[in-house]
């Protein structure tokens, strides 16, 4: 747990108060004088304090409760899990099962989680996991930037799959259509004489406004005047030229000054600006490897994995704890 909910458990001592409570606490009683009393020896009255199992339960209960809140706050992390294979969404089944088979881990638990998700879920829940139990990772888990340490030992074995095969289509509205064409025929994209379901782009290079009705992902605009859109446009910075791009109802629009391109440097910056911008970098998938544990490795923060259970037995607690002083009280 992170230090500063490992604070609460300082106030444990504060259990003591119901403790104390209970031991002050006194139920008064009006003394009536018998007509026989003056047959007794003098004595000086002396009060005698009685705990009946019903006090004792009460205080039980009370105790309880106090430590069950203390714990809530300090959120405790409890090594529960036991040996686990983490499979990636999308992953081959038979290959996944051939790989646990080889592991010795066939009868050991089974994740299943997005592959984008895997490592950064282990690292936060690692401390989850007993310190013998063994975990497995597969499938086609992304690299990431930095090689990710962990407080215990954790193999990788990945499998990268067949990239889908995305087709782009493009459809070309313009007074210099052969211009533009050139610019997606040289990498193999498919123009569309009318756009449809299937197109991906569409660049608008006139000077009248496009249907309302008209809809793409992506546009690529040569006149800014004509979507209002991009009057408060956002800005990014291209391979040659800075770009502007909005979000409308028609789709994302992008706009250069320096479109349609000219040059086969400047078509190809177009193309690449049109991949890193949009479609985003490609992802690669991480080599197989084991992670030994790490003694620099810090606690991660607290999962909340126990929080459920610990409100739960509050309620319960504080429910019973009411009854009882209602009891009491009769």
């Amino acid at each position: 747990m992170s230090y500063t909910n490992a604070l609460w458990w300082l106030a444990l001592p504060i259990l003591l108060l119901p403790i104390w409570w209970h031991r002050r606490k006194r139920e008064q009683h009006k003394a009536e004088l018998l007509a026989t009393s003056r047959f007794l020896p003098r004595a000086e009255p002396r009060q005698v304090r009685a705990w009946s199992w019903r006090d004792l339960i009460l205080l039980l209960v009370r105790c309880l409760m106090l430590a069950a809140a203390i714990a809530w706050l300090a959120d405790p992390i409890m090594p529960r899990r036991g040996d686990t294979v983490i499979v990636a969404t999308g992953t081959d089944p038979e290959w996944a099962d051939a790989q646990v088979a080889q592991a010795g881990l066939a009868k050991a638990d089974r994740i299943a989680m997005p592959a984008a998700r895997t490592i950064a879920w282990l690292r936060a829940h690692q401390r989850e996991w007993r310190p013998d139990a063994r975990l497995l990772v597969l499938g086609d888990v992304p690299m990431l930037a930095q090689v990710p340490e962990f407080g215990r030992k954790i193999e990788l074995r990945t499998l990268a799959r067949q990239p889908e095969n995305r087709e782009r289509r493009v459809h070309v509205v313009s007074e210099r259509p052969e211009q533009w064409r050139r610019v997606f025929a040289a990498a193999g994209i498919a123009i569309d004489e009318m756009p449809g379901a299937r197109t991906s782009l569409i660049v608008w290079d006139r000077k009248d406004a496009p249907p309302a009705s008209l809809r793409a992902p992506l546009w690529l605009v040569t006149d800014p005047a004509l979507f209002p859109e991009l009057a408060k446009a956002a800005q990014a910075e291209g391979l040659q030229d800075k770009l502007a791009y909005a979000d409308s109802p028609r789709g994302r629009l992008w706009h250069s000054a320096a479109w349609p391109p000219t040059t086969v440097d400047a078509a190809r910056a177009l193309l690449d600006d049109w991949q890193r911008l949009h479609a985003g970098p490609p992802v690669y998938t991480a080599p197989s490897r084991v992670f030994e544990a790490s003694a620099s490795v810090r606690a991660p923060a607290p999962s909340g994995a126990l929080r459920d259970m610990l409100m739960a037995a509050l309620a319960a607690l504080f429910v019973l704890e009411r009854i009882l002083t209602h009891a009491r009280r009769r």
